[in-house]
């Protein structure tokens, strides 16, 4: 086997194995160091690469153990990202689904129900586990769409307040970007517009930011930009950061306050959060310079690859880092993707609900030249 070095470091850890001995077909991502793959927001990781990642930092600068995920490099990752937020505490938690759960059942109090998009993550890939634990009714907004209107938010709140019984709203969730949706982006101003409105009727208002760094570095904007207009936000720290698991729930040091216990009460005071935290710190260094010029390139590389027959990437109006994929009909998705991973270049082949097929830009992309892909994808494509 021969050992392909990474943006020409010597260090162990940068180091991906490739195998020589398997065919195109059989080549996963992380056999290489060069593998350019058109899925996900970050790089893929192993164990391997992971533990080689914790070395390196614990022999730099070392990795200050928590408790039962109090303290330690889990509380300096609080910290960090309270300040880049904007908000004055965050809180570590396992997941992103338990996170925005609490920051849901926090907002409510003893309002049931609260606002959702239709299309978004909570309201389709968490059995129902605010209503099934928390006794909170979500309702679900903008049908098939990646986000709802104002109409539609003022026509709920209101339906909520006369009903013959008054059931009303405490909380309003805002997804963006929506996967389900091509990672489509709510509109700042839109945004802007719904929770001044959510203020006044003295709603709380939380945004599902998992992919809020990538969005920002994909569109230019600032993190706080967004983070400013909402009471609460949650942010990943596995998507792109490099951790195996994790999530920073943030808000105000009021709202932040003991959230620890509930964060316990559901099974989730773990030990030896401290990896975790360790990696996603690392990870945050340099991101969004990375991804603002994979962007980049990821833009003047889909020019190219439009003007090659049988091959047209679209782009969304409220896109971020996903692009919709279209073949002519002759070409076979599958025979493709087996043809571009003899050049190392990794293509999904599974269409989204909506039978879409797409190429989602991440830092992977500035492991080979433009050139390099195109010609990939022309030699494939011949």
């Amino acid at each position: 086997m021969i050992q392909k070095e990474r943006d020409g470091m010597n260090a162990p850890d940068t180091q991906i194995q490739e195998v020589e001995s398997s065919t195109a077909k059989q080549r996963l991502p992380t056999d290489s160091a060069t593998s350019v793959v058109f899925s996900g927001d970050g790089e893929p990781k192993t164990p391997d690469s992971m533990l080689s990642q914790l070395v390196a930092i614990q022999q730099n600068s070392g990795i200050a153990a928590d408790t039962y995920t109090l303290g330690g490099v889990v509380e300096a990752l609080e910290q960090r990202m309270a300040q880049e937020l904007g908000k004055e505490a965050a809180v570590f938690m396992p997941t992103g689904t338990l996170g925005n759960h609490l920051a849901i059942r926090r907002l409510c109090g003893l309002k049931p129900r609260a606002i959702v998009q239709e299309q978004s993550h909570m309201y389709n890939d968490t059995g129902d586990c605010v209503q099934q634990l928390s006794g909170i009714h979500m309702v679900p907004l903008g049908q098939g769409e990646a986000f709802f209107t104002m109409s539609e938010l003022q026509a709920a709140v209101t339906r909520s307040d006369t009903g013959r019984v008054s059931n009303p709203v405490g909380a309003m969730m805002i997804e963006s970007p929506v996967r389900r949706q091509g990672g489509q982006v709510m509109p700042l101003a839109d945004m802007k517009v719904m929770t001044d409105y959510c203020r006044e009727h003295d709603i709380g208002t939380h945004l599902d930011g998992a992919r809020l760094y990538m969005m920002c570095a994909a569109r230019g904007d600032s993190q706080k930009e967004y983070s400013e207009l909402f009471d609460t936000v949650y942010v990943s720290m596995y998507k792109y950061f490099g951790a195996p698991f994790g999530a920073i729930l943030a808000g105000k040091e009021q709202f932040c306050e003991g959230l620890y216990h509930d964060r316990r009460m559901f099974g989730s005071g773990l030990s030896s959060s401290a990896f975790a935290a360790a990696l996603a710190l690392d990870g945050i260094d340099g991101f969004e310079d990375r991804f603002a010029k994979a962007m980049a390139q990821g833009h003047d590389l889909l020019d190219e690859l439009n003007c090659i027959d049988g091959i047209h990437i679209g782009q969304y109006e409220h896109g971020s880092n996903i692009f919709p994929l279209t073949l002519d009909g002759s070409i076979d998705i599958d025979a493709l993707a087996d043809r571009l991973k003899e050049s190392w270049i990794f293509v999904p082949t599974t269409p989204d609900d909506y039978g879409r097929h797409h190429l989602t830009v991440n830092t992977t992309l500035l492991r080979q030249s433009n050139d390099e892909i195109a010609t990939a994808f022309r030699q494939a494509l011949s």
